[in-house]
């Protein structure tokens, strides 16, 4: 198992936009329909990396908490489903239903989105404020596959409390850890 961390892209950083093929609704949806009003929280994950599936209800917990507040979450897989066939749009819509995922879960194909953000590896978190700008890159929590610290979504629920109560976040940005995102061959 891969232990790739985040790029930690700049804070401020506008939320690059995209107009993807949704696997829950079967529609095309752009950023600007997908946005919240208070945040909107990015998520690139993908069906099969060991370290999504250990955060899959947390993930899931926490947008049900605060999607009722005005924040808006979007999961995005932009894994080479050539080569990784687990991760196929198809395999998504499944995947999304078994584990009741209440947001969209997009298929980034021709993987520019996920360049275009700098996502590096599944799980992958960014939280942007109504303007669009990065407030918040990086890890759920502290917790990992094996290593027995219990999966709690602490510090992606911080930075979201944060932009709600309209605070500075000055807690330690940690790195997510995960699966390296599958690239296409060249």
């Amino acid at each position: 198992m891969a232990r790739t961390p985040s790029n930690m892209i700049p804070l401020g950083t506008q939320a690059p936009d995209f107009n993807l093929f949704d696997t829950v609704s079967g529609n095309n949806l752009s950023l600007n329909q997908l946005r919240g009003n208070q945040a909107t929280v990015i998520m690139f994950i993908c069906n099969h990396c060991p370290f999504v599936i250990h955060v899959n209800p947390e993930m899931v917990s926490i947008a049900n908490s605060y999607s009722k507040k005005g924040i808006s979450f979007i999961a995005i897989s932009s894994n080479d489903v050539i080569n990784y066939p687990q991760d196929s749009p198809e395999n998504m819509t499944i995947h999304a239903k078994n584990e009741n995922y209440p947001f969209p879960y997009l298929y980034d194909e021709t993987q520019d989105i996920a360049k275009a953000y700098d996502a590096a590896c599944t799980p992958d978190f960014y939280v942007f404020d109504t303007d669009l700008k990065l407030t918040y890159r990086g890890q759920l929590d502290d917790s990992r596959p094996g290593n027995g610290i219990p999966v709690t979504g602490k510090d992606l629920r911080h930075a979201i409390d944060c932009l709600i109560e309209n605070k500075d976040n000055v807690t330690l940005q940690k790195p997510s850890i995960g699966c390296n995102i599958k690239w296409k061959n060249k």
